[in-house]
């Protein structure tokens, strides 16, 4: 077993916090706690050599002291009123530094259909899909740090959509951090939509302050049959920290999952996606969007899983990376012997603001069936001398034209969101962030 000081820390921090946990010790949700860290201990911490992590330097987090002990912080609603605009139409469920606010939240139990609780209340009322679906997704094994956040998760996020029901209200997951200097929260959801549910499901997370803290986040999604999730996904945490997401779906026949990842904070920024397909004619579409400027990394790897045949799926990542920043995609279309009549196509596009601005991207089709029809591309370039050349042709300014343009391939993406509101939120964003 290797050993460093990152595991060494974090196996104290763990002991050390049993210890006074008197007879949670012996609870079901403790004892899977338990197993991943000793699953945690066993993995290798990835370096520049391995390949999946050879353009991802992750020494700036490995080699910090990290606190795992979470501080009580309070936050107001004035600090979260950006997130709560049009309040009445999301249910927000807020937490803060990794526990679960509920004077911030709305009302988890409004919801008919739906059950929303901490992962590990599930446990204590013995809720028979939390048991079933909860650590069991087998892409997580192997992995590092989603074993390091199935040990340290104080709570968690349950939702359970109910057989045949839609969601009245899209549910907004708000994760903050406030006086955080050198934490390490786990935030960790599981999202269970049963045979012919939907759902619309947005992921925030942020800072409210500069502090410098890690973010090491798991979602897992359950699509059953004929389901239906649209999932958004918003990292804007400030530049002094380090985001870790580990995002895996499952997809049962005739579902439909589309999600849009959306990156445009922290030092260094890494999401995992996968998606696999467990029953015919289902559906994935997984976009993203990352601007990245100064000495930022963002770094995207994804996973489509063609087990079965009759399923499409769609991808595309777009990049805007200035300064000295540095983007990663990675993306694995993955088409198995027995899935014939596969539909995938990937791409990828980024421009770069900067001569010293730069991205490695991977587009991959690893094809075993002989009748499909699978595309894959990148594009990496400046901006376009010919459109510029058009709008200032039209008597608009060279900076202004830039951002026309930029603005035009960023919202490209942002524009197919139907929640009008959210919409117009993430264009706000986006456009300061250009700025």
């Amino acid at each position: 077993m290797e050993k460093t000081d990152f595991k060494e820390l974090l196996k104290t921090s763990f002991l050390t916090a049993e210890v006074g946990m008197n007879g949670e010790r012996m609870s079901e949700f403790h004892q899977i706690r338990k197993a991943a860290l000793e699953d945690f201990l066993s993995l290798r911490v990835p370096t520049v050599k391995d390949e999946e992590w050879k353009y991802t330097n992750i020494t700036p987090i490995t080699g910090k002291k990290f606190t795992t002990d979470l501080p009580a912080a309070s936050a107001g609603i004035a600090e979260l009123q950006k997130f709560f605009f049009n309040i009445d139409k999301y249910l927000n469920i807020v937490f803060v530094n990794g526990r679960l606010n509920h004077e911030l939240s709305g009302d988890l139990a409004s919801l008919e259909g739906v059950t929303i609780s901490t992962i590990k209340e599930a446990f204590v009322a013995k809720n028979p899909a939390a048991e079933r679906y909860y650590n069991k997704t087998a892409e997580l094994k192997g992995n590092i740090f989603a074993a390091l956040n199935t040990s340290f998760v104080a709570e968690g996020l349950f939702i359970h959509i109910g057989k045949n029901v839609a969601a009245e209200k899209p549910l907004r997951i708000i994760y903050v951090q406030k006086n955080a200097e050198n934490l390490m929260v786990s935030p960790r959801n599981l999202i269970v939509a049963e045979k012919g549910a939907t759902l619309d499901l947005i992921e925030s997370y942020s800072g409210l302050d500069q502090t410098s803290s890690l973010t090491n986040a798991v979602t897992e999604i359950y699509a059953s049959e004929n389901a239906q999730v649209n999932h958004i996904i918003v990292q804007e945490e400030n530049h002094n920290s380090y985001y870790i997401n580990n995002i895996e779906i499952t997809q049962e026949g005739n579902s439909n999952y589309k999600s849009l990842n959306i990156a445009l904070g922290s030092a260094i920024g890494r999401t995992n996606m996968s998606t696999r397909f467990t029953g015919q004619n289902s559906e994935a579409t997984l976009n993203g969007l990352f601007i990245a400027g100064g000495t930022q990394l963002i770094d995207n790897h994804t996973m489509i899983d063609h087990a079965v045949p009759h399923c499409q799926s769609h991808e595309l990542y777009k990049g805007v990376l200035g300064g000295k920043s540095r983007g990663v995609f990675n993306g694995k279309v993955m088409v198995r012997q027995d899935a014939q009549k596969t539909n995938a196509i990937q791409e990828n596009k980024t421009i770069l603001l900067s001569e010293e601005a730069l991205i490695d991207t991977k587009p991959q089709l690893e094809i075993f069936a002989d009748d499909v029809k699978c595309t894959h591309g990148a594009t990496v370039g400046q901006l376009s001398e010919e459109s510029l050349f058009y709008l200032k042709a039209r008597g608009i300014g060279d900076q202004l034209a830039r951002s026309i343009l930029i603005n035009a391939f960023a919202d490209d993406l942002v524009n197919r969101i139907k929640l009008e509101d959210m919409r117009n939120y993430l264009e706000a964003k986006i456009s300061a962030r250009l700025s």
